[in-house]
């Protein structure tokens, strides 16, 4: 593959974005520390723009203080919320990095959005990210509507790393008898471990996303765990009883084989889902907003399956 397949916007976002990261690692720097830096820097112009919110607040939540960021889109005095789990391979982004898709969804479905500052690996190994996850689904089930925010609406979603955190966070809470959310989004998710034919397909940097990369970032997460865990794989659980989920499928991607899968195995479980296929999309391709027609599109068909989630 040659990346002729890939939409024309979509293309013009990864070239971009892999030049700002030569440019920025002109020395070849592959220590944590400068690619975390580096994201910051690339991802910094795809960040701009996008809905103006109402208020923005920063918050600690959980025993552990985890911080939070509220994007509330209106002044109403009780908002439903979704909370959102940013990608970067459980190891790099941040809540800067996503602010645009979160304000994104704010402003589309007409909800507060609360991002979760979780710690990354690998300082910070599964399940730790999953436990901080839980601490502040939990103060939102018992004291959102301290923050106005509706606990009874309440729904998850992430991308890549952050939608394998967000379906493995209501694996857990349903496990422990916890609340569950009313819908997940998942966005070209990161399910499992076992390499597919997807990724030999898309596996170069024409299409955003690497078999190294993503194996790289597995092993930051688990350390030299490679055990069949279904929280850090959740394409091995039991998925019954799990919320509606809506799964948005990059086609050139190398975790697209994965994510039809999750959504096949998802309805086998019986739980209602909405799978969408965005042919020409690469990984990522959400962040391409600005400038991708596409992007747009499957934001907006998300946000309005979320606000049916939300305000059913």
């Amino acid at each position: 593959m040659n990346g002729d397949d890939i939409d024309p916007d979509v293309r013009e976002f990864v070239r971009l974005v892999s030049q700002r990261y030569t440019e920025v690692l002109g020395d070849g720097a592959t220590d944590l520390a400068s690619q975390r830096a580096a994201a910051e820097i690339v991802r910094a112009p795809w960040r701009e723009g996008g809905p103006v919110m109402a208020a923005t607040e920063q918050r600690l939540a959980g025993p552990s203080k985890v911080r939070v960021r509220i994007h509330r889109p209106a002044a109403t005095e009780m908002l439903p919320a979704l909370v959102y789990l940013h990608g970067g391979g459980w190891t790099t982004f941040s809540l800067d990095t996503h602010d645009r898709l979160m304000r994104e969804y704010a402003g589309r479905a007409g909800c507060a959005v609360v991002g979760i500052d979780y710690s990354l690996s690998p300082e910070a190994r599964f399940p730790r990210a999953l436990e901080e996850i839980g601490e502040v689904l939990g103060w939102l089930m018992s004291d959102g509507a301290e923050a106005g925010l509706d606990s009874t609406r309440i729904a998850i979603g992430g991308d890549s790393a952050g939608a394998n955190l967000s379906i493995a966070s209501m694996i857990r809470a349903r496990d422990r008898g916890e609340p569950l959310t009313r819908g997940m989004v998942l966005n070209y998710g990161a399910f499992d471990e076992e390499v597919r034919g997807s990724h030999a397909r898309y596996s170069n940097a024409n299409y955003m996303l690497e078999a190294a990369e993503m194996d790289a970032f597995w092993r930051n997460y688990r350390g030299e765990d490679r055990s069949d865990d279904p929280l850090a794989r959740p394409l091995l659980a039991d998925l019954t009883g799990l919320p509606p989920a809506f799964l948005c499928i990059a086609e050139c991607d190398i975790l697209a084989d994965e994510n039809h899968e999750m959504a096949r195995r998802l309805e086998l479980a019986g739980v209602p889902v909405v799978s969408n296929v965005y042919r020409g999309a690469t990984h990522s391709f959400l962040e391409a907003v600005s400038i991708s027609a596409l992007a747009d599109q499957a934001l907006q068909e998300s946000a309005d399956w979320l606000r049916e989630q939300l305000c059913s």
